[in-house]
């Protein structure tokens, strides 16, 4: 898939393993606790799905700047990672690459969409919330501190289709 954001073109890959040195680097630069290579990898292909967006400008050069990864099972989809370079935040990609994970999970057939958000990533909450989602439970102590000491609840959230 193909988009228009401001003068540049922002197209979709699927993620498959070659991508792996790419993406990781991004993973790590997005959270204080990034995923593993392993773990990364586990999550790809049979019941997960994701995509990598890359921006394309008018001189020919193009930049991955970004990338979501999706599960599917019985009619239901889950949000599992969603990343936007640090230097690119704030410029509208993580709503189209949110808008793609969309549209590849109702492709898909699901009816209901899950996520969880740290409680004090602010930012992503309000982009979930403008996308529809709501809140529906809370898991106090989910995630380790970003800080290192201690944990933080993570919020639940849905989105029917």
């Amino acid at each position: 898939m193909t988009k228009n954001t401001k003068t540049n073109i922002l197209r979709f890959n699927n993620i498959n393993t070659d991508d792996m040195s790419v993406l990781m680097p991004i993973e790590e630069a997005c959270h204080s606790h990034p995923w593993s290579e392993k773990t990364f990898s586990s999550c790809i292909g049979g019941r997960y799905f994701g995509e990598y967006a890359q921006v394309s400008n008018t001189q020919d050069s193009s930049e991955i700047i970004g990338f979501y990864v999706g599960e599917y099972i019985l009619g239901e989809a889950t949000l599992m990672d969603i990343c936007v370079t640090p230097n690119e935040q704030g410029n509208g990609y993580g709503k189209q690459l949110l808008w793609q994970f969309l549209a590849q999970a109702k492709a898909q057939g699901a009816t209901k969409v899950w996520l969880e958000v740290r409680a004090k990533n602010i930012s992503a909450q309000m982009l979930y919330m403008n996308a529809g989602f709501i809140e529906v439970n809370r898991r106090t102590g989910y995630y380790p501190s970003s800080s290192g000491f201690g944990y933080e609840d993570a919020i639940v959230m849905s989105l029917t289709c």
